[in-house]
């Protein structure tokens, strides 16, 4: 066989990816659209419990402990699962990962964790994004920009809205449009973060990024940056209607990323933002 003829048969094949958390919405909402795309293939699914079968068209779902084999036979492996299931991914299967690719969509992570994905980013491409939404990341754009330009004379207010079942709060998706203000700025955001507000606060302190999180039904997920002046206020904002919204990012990132060298990367160098 020659090395056109491999090459044809990688092509046909399409990007091969194993969904970690492929039983979770997310997870079942990638797996639909891949289904309808010749260029990914689904290789296997990663979940906390396994399953003979399940709806996303993989026919087992294995725990972390068992799927180092499939992430062997994967070029990405895309992980919506939960910080716990992340870790023991990363603790176990680090060898199993080397050489390909990892998209991060998980959320709440701690300090540890985000240490065990920084050390994995040395043998594997990661992409890691509090929301892969093409409109949130140019509304991240937007926030940094207009932070830049008005500076701590307008005051912050960040408000996201989720369904009853998300766990952390604020959203990571609230908390890296803090960030993207505190960019603007040329401020740490851990210096003028505020979650909320209760009893006698005071006076709002100058320069004071203030997070409001909302929990109810089945919102999918609504994000506002409101900065607010003596004489005007300017409110930048984000609604998602459908959460494939979210998966459809997370399956342009994976085709982009895919065969990248090792290295962190980010929503913006697939948008080129």
């Amino acid at each position: 066989m020659t090395d056109h003829d491999e090459f044809a048969m990688e092509e046909a094949a399409g990007v091969r990816i194993v969904l970690s958390g492929a039983t979770g919405r997310m997870g079942t909402t990638l797996a639909a659209l891949m289904a309808e795309d010749d260029g990914l293939r689904l290789v296997g699914g990663i979940g906390r419990m396994p399953e003979r079968g399940c709806d996303i068209g993989c026919p087992v779902v294995q725990t972390p402990e068992t799927a180092g084999a499939w992430m062997r036979e994967a070029d990405v492996v895309i992980d919506f699962s939960s910080p716990e299931l992340l870790r023991r991914l990363l603790q176990m299967h680090g060898d199993a990962l080397e050489g390909r690719a990892l998209v991060v969509g998980t959320t709440g992570l701690t300090p540890d964790e985000q240490e065990l994905i920084h050390v994995q980013s040395r043998r594997s491409a990661i992409l890691q994004a509090a929301n892969f939404s093409v409109g949130v990341n140019l509304l991240l754009a937007l926030a940094e920009q207009a932070s830049s330009v008005l500076g701590d004379d307008y005051d912050v207010e960040i408000v996201e809205a989720h369904h009853r079942r998300k766990a952390d709060a604020p959203s990571g998706t609230a908390l890296a449009l803090g960030e993207a203000v505190a960019r603007g700025r040329k401020v740490k955001l851990a210096d003028v973060r505020v979650d909320g507000r209760s009893g006698s606060s005071g006076e709002r302190p100058r320069g004071e990024v203030g997070f409001h999180a909302l929990r109810g039904g089945d919102v999918v997920g609504e994000h506002q940056v409101m900065l607010i002046g003596e004489r005007e206020r300017i409110t930048l904002g984000h609604v998602a209607q459908d959460r494939a919204l979210f998966a459809e990012g997370a399956l342009r990132a994976a085709r982009w990323i895919a065969g990248k060298e090792p290295g962190t990367y980010t929503m913006k160098d697939v948008l080129g933002l």
